[in-house]
């Protein structure tokens, strides 16, 4: 068995939390909606605080940085589709490009990575680091969020 079957393998017998009434909100259209980056990959900017093991908290990418460090350590992750192109776990290019296109409305101005090395029962990121960045990215005028999970 390869690491990844292991970690799939592993994952399939994690409780998952169940939502009796999750939140649904119907968004504006894209072309006046200002949308958000939320990514796994463990992204900073050079000089920022960099993720350590076990890290549940997150931080803010501002919208011109490109000069990110990949934090996510899984030795199941193939880094070079990264190394290559930043837009694979982190498409602010791509967003960059429907802005101007008129496809979306605006790009925020701050986008948000958290490290997928999240606890089991992932209780920090829903009940504390999750909201609370939610709410930054709400407080920013942020209509949608597109989820990159590394």
């Amino acid at each position: 068995m390869n690491g990844d079957q292991a970690m799939r393998a592993h994952a399939a017998t994690l409780p998952a939390p169940e939502f009796p009434n999750p939140a649904w909100v119907t968004p504006r259209p894209l072309s006046e909606s200002t949308v958000a980056i939320v990514t796994s990959a463990a992204l900073y900017a050079q000089g920022d605080e960099a993720f350590g093991a076990g890290d549940a908290g997150y931080r803010f990418v501002a919208r011109d940085r490109r000069d990110l460090v990949l934090g996510h350590w899984s030795p199941n992750f193939d880094r070079v589709g990264v190394a290559l192109d930043l837009n694979v776990v982190y498409p602010i290019d791509r967003l960059e490009e429907l802005a101007a296109r008129g496809v979306i409305g605006r790009v925020a101005p701050r986008h948000v990575s958290f490290a997928g090395n999240q606890p089991d029962d992932v209780a920090t990121i829903r009940l504390d680091t999750g909201p609370a960045a939610a709410a930054a990215l709400r407080a920013d005028g942020v209509d949608v969020a597109i989820l990159t999970p590394v």
